[in-house]
């Protein structure tokens, strides 16, 4: 999992996650769960970590859990859509998670949608 330790520079715990959203941990386990953001295990103590990128001024990230739906679809695991979201991409310009923080969403779900043909 190293090639993400350089794709996704800041993650947070679930709690993190929780206080960013202003919710409970439960909550913050039930979007995983929901596959409305993506967590790895991470860490000496192998807890579960959501790239901080994911939330956004205190809500999940608008298109990302249609664009997790797509990259599901596409048969691509946790790890590999992380590593999707985080590459850069010339075409875009940046990576498709900088695209959705920049509300350019509709490409990004379009390009994930190809990857499942």
């Amino acid at each position: 999992m190293s090639d993400l330790d350089t794709l996704v520079t800041c993650w947070l715990t679930l709690p993190d996650v929780a206080d960013q959203l202003g919710t409970d941990v439960a909550h913050a386990r039930q979007l995983v769960r929901d596959r409305q953001v993506l967590a790895v295990r991470r860490g000496e103590n192998n807890a579960l970590m959501v790239p901080a990128d994911f939330v956004q001024e205190g809500r999940v990230l608008k298109g990302l859990p249609g664009t997790l739906t797509l990259l599901a679809d596409g048969r691509y695991s946790d790890e590999e859509a992380l590593r999707w979201l985080f590459t850069p991409d010339d075409t875009l310009p940046g990576s498709p998670v900088e695209a959705l923080r920049a509300n350019r969403g509709t490409e990004v779900r379009r390009r994930a949608q190809a990857l499942a043909f």
